[in-house]
């Protein structure tokens, strides 16, 4: 009887402790912000306790101190704004870092607590990321892995307003069929994967088509997990919406429409456009939006770009007026509390169409408080002071920083601080709201990303010689002198200029010998000088960037296992070989003009030399590769040879000649410094161009540019079509061709005493 009622307290007492022990677990805040701390730091996850605290004047805050039992406690408003702690924390009390390409989280064996607590709130409502061209040139190969951990990073940086439009193409396919076009009519209308955001801003129909069935079923099921984890960290995506762009076969379905052919781009034959006036404009846009509704769901943020690089059919403000006003209203007819994001890009590249009256006009189509402009070009040509802030209309502060993912080092870190400087201390407390990256392709300038969020959360002007120091320590994990000072030397050179110049080097070759310094809108430059003093003609200081380098290969020893590292040394050295792009190719230049043969010759072995040592140095990490590019690409024909001949194709030609035929106009646009390129793609051009000028000096006969063009076209093209596979793994160690590449060229960068 005693061992039986024994038994009973027993259970008894087993049962209280149970109970006790799960109404404590359910106090532990284990949602989207501590799921994130598990993704990136297992084992100290439970280190961490998470809270909820209210928002202050409905902006996102954060808060860190130390809790019982050393436990690091972290509150916010929501899941973003805890995760924003978190990396708070990271960076700031345990010198680890959290970046675009690598991580760094080395963390003390026991993690130090916060002396006092900490609250940092941000002043702005939206921290926006991502450019249509983004999905282009650096995402179209994504699967969820990469999304998975570029997700966590925007919430880390605490950004809450990411443009999402993949998986559209499954929404567009339903409503026109609605509409009563036939699948062949839709497929004639969509675009290739690479080239989806041009098809989507209004630029081009059916290039590089048609999309495969698996493509568009695929990518709607990833656009639903990007969704699901995006708002379930407290994100606020921004879905597209209707702008105008329709089939032009949707003409006969409808030969009433105001359906009319806009300006050709790129020369590529000019899109159609459905006039606002007409009232097939709002059937189909509500209907866009109330079947993404269905699919993705919303957060009432509609991106919608009309007219990105094209003008409108007509400048009359009225038009435009109507156009805004239909726009909005397609999106408000189906939710009530729509609001419009729109790239304001279009005020600097067509600002002799966009005068005020026309922009006026434009922005007060919309309802006050429903149109977010986006000021793209924040950090060098802002529109915000252009337009007496977008008339009143909400608008965000962005920078570029990157045309077509250059594989470059730039940013102009002051101008940046100084443009968002004036910018905040005049919009501020009116109605600037946020502040945005807005790069056509990342992953070489990690950096300034992490520049630009940091502004979000602490709107001091900082030294930035000491930023980049800090920076630097926590990206190496290492307090090494030569490594923080070498960040100071990327700082007084290419991290002083806005964007980097296009490079003779990877476009078609021609010989560079002209004088002068102009660029065009889009930072191409158009004319050349060499001379003693600048020995490059680049928009930076070679030699800064020179002594950077040296300094960084010399920390090899200690740092040579850091990734980051790694990432750095080869970007370094690569940019640094480029530097000699100018001077190499005006060495041919000026040999061939002065028709001196044996001159030539020199000139022409160092130029295809300098093409073999950037080979070998983009092969020693797998970000510069193309075989990373096209292995990606290719995986989304999941073993079907005919698809992954097609995405093959794809990926080649938006990086090469971008329009899949022989004579396009964007050839090059997007060229990349990849191994794999240098070897395969710009050296033969440069060959077949040196020979055919060589052949012209032997000879004594003119040099037919036509006959080189002709063939150099030619054979970019076919190599397009080419399924020959490349290296994803690195083939040679940084460090030791970093040493042969400064043993060898050293000699350039020392300066000449004049």
């Amino acid at each position: 009887m005693k061992i039986i009622i024994l038994q009973k307290v027993k259970n008894f007492l087993l049962i209280i402790l149970t109970v006790t022990l799960f109404n404590s677990c359910a106090k532990i805040d284990k949602g989207s912000a501590y799921q994130l701390a598990n993704r990136i730091i297992p084992d100290e996850a439970d280190n961490f306790i998470f809270e909820n605290i209210n928002a202050e004047e409905g902006l996102d805050v954060f808060e860190i101190e130390a809790g019982k039992s050393r436990k690091i406690v972290i509150r916010g408003n929501n899941e973003l704004a805890k995760s924003k702690g978190l990396d708070y924390y990271l960076e700031n009390i345990c010198n680890c870092q959290i970046s675009l390409n690598y991580n760094q989280l080395n963390l003390p064996k026991v993690l130090p607590l916060p002396k006092e607590k900490i609250r940092i709130q941000t002043p702005f409502k939206y921290r926006y990321f991502f450019n249509y061209c983004t999905f282009g040139y650096t995402m179209p190969w994504w699967h969820w892995n990469k999304w998975e951990k570029m997700i966590d990073y925007m919430a880390l940086k605490g950004v809450n307003m990411p443009l999402a439009i993949t998986g559209q193409e499954a929404v567009w396919t339903e409503v026109y069929k609605e509409f009563g076009l036939s699948r062949k009519e839709i497929d004639d209308f969509f675009v290739g994967p690479a080239h989806l955001p041009w098809g989507w801003m209004g630029n081009i129909d059916g290039l590089g088509g048609p999309l495969p069935q698996g493509w568009i079923n695929s990518h709607k099921e990833l656009q639903k997990k990007i969704l699901e984890r995006e708002r379930a960290l407290g994100m606020t995506p921004v879905l597209p919406a209707f702008t105008g762009h329709v089939p032009k076969t949707l003409k006969a379905k409808y030969p009433t429409a105001k359906i009319m052919q806009i300006d050709p781009w790129a020369g590529i034959p000019g899109t159609y456009f459905l006039s606002p006036d007409d009232s097939l404009f709002s059937k189909i846009g509500s209907a866009f939006i109330k079947k993404q509704t269905e699919m993705y769901g919303t957060d009432h943020l509609y991106s919608a770009d009309c007219f990105i690089e094209v003008n409108p059919p007509s400048n009359d403000p009225e038009f435009l007026a109507k156009t805004s006003a239909t726009v909005y209203n397609s999106m408000a007819s189906v939710d009530p509390e729509a609001t419009w994001v729109v790239q304001g890009w279009f005020f600097f590249f067509k600002q002799n169409f966009w005068k005020k009256e026309q922009g006026e006009a434009f922005c007060n189509g919309v309802p006050k408080n429903k149109l977010i402009v986006l000021d793209l070009y924040g950090e060098k040509n802002p529109t915000w002071d252009k337009t007496d802030a977008f008339f009143g209309q909400s608008w965000i502060w962005d920078v570029i920083c990157n045309e077509d993912q250059k594989v470059n080092m730039s940013g102009d870190m002051k101008a940046m601080q100084d443009q968002f400087n004036r910018a905040c201390k005049s919009e501020l407390k009116n109605n600037l709201k946020g502040i945005g990256v807005i790069p056509e392709g990342f992953g070489y300038n990690p950096i300034i990303q992490d520049f630009i969020f940091g502004k979000a959360w602490n709107q001091e002007t900082v030294d930035l010689n000491k930023w980049v120091r800090n920076y630097a320590s926590r990206r190496y994990n290492s307090t090494n002198n030569d490594a923080l000072s070498a960040w100071e030397y990327f700082l007084s050179s290419v991290y002083s200029r806005t964007r980097t110049m296009w490079s003779p080097l990877i476009t078609t070759p021609q010989l560079v010998r002209f004088s002068g310094k102009k660029e065009d809108i889009r930072h191409n430059r158009v004319k050349v000088e060499i001379t003693k003093k600048d020995p490059f003609d680049w928009d930076f200081d070679v030699y800064e960037l020179a002594k950077g380098a040296k300094l960084l290969l010399g920390c090899s020893d200690e740092l040579k296992d850091v990734p980051s590292y790694n990432f750095d040394l080869v970007n370094v050295y690569r940019e640094l070989l480029y530097a000699l792009t100018h001077k190499f190719i005006n060495h041919l230049s000026v040999a061939y003009d002065n028709k001196n043969i044996e001159e030539f010759d020199i000139a022409k072995k160092d130029l295809l030399k300098l093409l073999d040592d950037l080979e070998d140095l983009t092969s020693c990490n797998s970000n510069f590769m193309l075989g990373t590019w096209l292995e990606d690409a290719k995986s989304w024909g999941n073993g079907n040879q005919e698809e992954m001949n097609y995405y093959d194709r794809n990926a080649r030609t938006i990086v090469t000649i971008w329009q899949p035929w022989e004579n396009g106009a964007l050839r090059d646009y997007a060229g990349k410094d990849w191994s794999g390129l240098f070897k395969d793609y710009y050296k033969p051009r440069w060959e077949l161009f040196a020979n055919m000028l060589g052949k012209s000096l032997k000879t004594k006969t003119p040099f037919v540019r036509k006959d080189f063009d002709k063939a150099v076209r030619h054979i970019d093209y076919q190599w397009t079509l080419k399924n020959n596979v490349y290296p994803t793994e690195p083939e040679r160690d940084a460090v030791i061709v970093a040493k042969r590449v400064i043993k060898e060229y050293g000699k350039y960068f020392v300066k000449s005493e004049d």
